[in-house]
Parts: structure tokens; C-alpha cells; sequence
């Protein structure tokens, strides 16, 4: 069977089956191949939106409800999304010039005094698997580096994360400032890390707390859905 997986040659497969060896290679995390089948796909003329949709959104899809029903972890999960990040680098320039949509897009990055990224590189990964656009600030960052980047990219979504006890109230921080300074109705807030639970997200005024990079997901689509379909108050 090895040997036969090794004489695999993708170029030869006609679309409808390189698009589900495509989504296994992606659940098996395989960059290479992943790379490999997005070039043939564009040679053949689909265009780049197409390719996100039906063979790298809808495998990480599979992905993402595997690791919400713990048939697959977080190790497999950050290679499969390494594999989607290999598919994007090459789909992103042509995305960008032929305006594809979008879901939305997403500012996130780990809170002040925390440097904690595993569980928010899993989500931006994610995110980007479903579709979104996402501008990751990285670790330890401060509310002034939160407002910076939401006035620069016009985000759909804030997402923050925490690690540690003592860095989860600075999340309020960052929402209280952005009540005070009036556009905190601007943005949805979505908050995530181990010792965060729902309660606690309520308390700090988030829109959604998400257990894991899953759920981030659903929620943010979901919530992007509604914000989009609501005329203006």
C-alpha cells in the first residue's frame, strides 16, 4: 500500500480525484503535496478562490471537526494547518488581485504580559482554513498595539488570547479602553485560552468566549453572518 501511496503521481490524477487527494493530503498534513496540487489545479485554470473553497477550506473543515471531536490533536492539527499555510502562500497574492471574498477578517494576538502563542497560532490557522483574513500581532501585546492594529486594518473580529490567570484580566483592559473610546460596537470580541471558561467572558464584556480553535471558528462565522445581515441601528 506504501508503495503504492509513493507512486502517486498528482499531475496525473483528473481533477475529481486530486481534490479528495488533495484533502487527504492536507488531514495527513503533507505541505509538499499540498503545494504541489495547488499549482496543477492552477495550471488546469481554476481559479484561486475556487481551489481555497473546494480543496483546502473543505479539508480543513474535515480537520477541524476531527480535532472538536477529539479524533484528532493538536500536533496533527498544526501540521495539517502547516500544510493549508503552504496551499495559502501561494493562493494569497492571486486571491488579493483577483478580489476573491472573504469571510471576514480577524485581528488576534496574545495579551500583555503573556507569551503564550500554540493555542493562537491554532486559531489563526484555522481561520484562515475557513476563509478569513487574518493579522496576527503575536505575543505580549499591549492595548495600545490592539487599538493600533484595529484602526489600521478595519477588522470584522478582535480575537485575544491568555495562558495565564494573571494575564486574563487584561483583557478587560483592552475592552473597557475600547468602550471608552466608543467603538467598542464596532468589533466582535472573541476570547480563548486553558484557564478562561464563558462566565468569565461575559463578565469582561466579549462577545464569545471559544473553548478551542474550532469553536472559534463556527463562532466567528456565525457571528460575522449576523453582523453583516443586520441593517444599521
Amino acid at each position: 500500500m506504501a508503495d503504492e501511496e509513493d507512486d502517486l503521481v498528482l499531475s496525473e490524477l483528473p481533477d475529481e480525484e486530486l481534490v479528495p487527494q488533495m484533502m487527504d493530503d492536507l488531514y495527513d498534513g503533507m505541505k509538499e503535496e499540498i503545494e504541489e496540487g495547488v499549482n496543477i489545479l492552477l495550471e488546469r485554470g481554476w481559479t484561486p478562490y475556487r481551489i481555497l473553497t473546494e480543496a483546502l477550506v473543505s479539508g480543513m473543515t474535515i480537520v477541524g471537526k476531527d480535532f472538536r471531536d477529539g479524533i484528532l490533536f493538536v500536533p496533527e492539527v498544526l501540521l495539517a494547518a502547516n500544510a493549508m499555510k503552504g496551499g495559502m502562500t501561494i493562493l494569497k497574492p492571486l486571491l488579493v488581485e483577483t478580489g476573491a471574498p472573504r469571510m471576514g477578517k480577524m485581528v488576534i494576538g496574545t495579551v500583555k504580559g503573556d507569551i503564550h502563542d500554540i493555542g493562537k497560532n491554532l486559531v489563526s490557522m484555522m481561520m484562515e482554513g475557513a476563509g478569513f483574513e487574518v493579522v496576527d500581532l503575536g505575543i505580549n501585546n499591549a492595548v495600545e498595539a490592539y487599538l493600533e492594529a484595529l484602526e489600521a486594518e478595519k477588522p470584522d473580529i478582535l480575537g485575544m488570547s491568555a495562558l495565564l490567570t494573571t494575564t486574563m484580566p487584561y483583557m478587560k483592559v483592552v475592552i473597557d479602553t475600547m468602550s471608552e473610546q466608543g467603538i467598542r460596537d464596532d468589533y466582535i470580541v472573541l476570547v480563548g485560552g486553558a484557564p478562561l471558561n464563558e462566565e468569565f467572558g461575559k463578565a469582561i464584556g466579549a462577545d464569545a468566549y471559544c473553548r478551542d480553535a474550532a469553536v472559534a471558528v463556527e463562532m466567528a462565522k456565525s457571528l460575522v453572518a449576523r453582523k453583516h445581515n443586520q441593517p444599521n441601528a
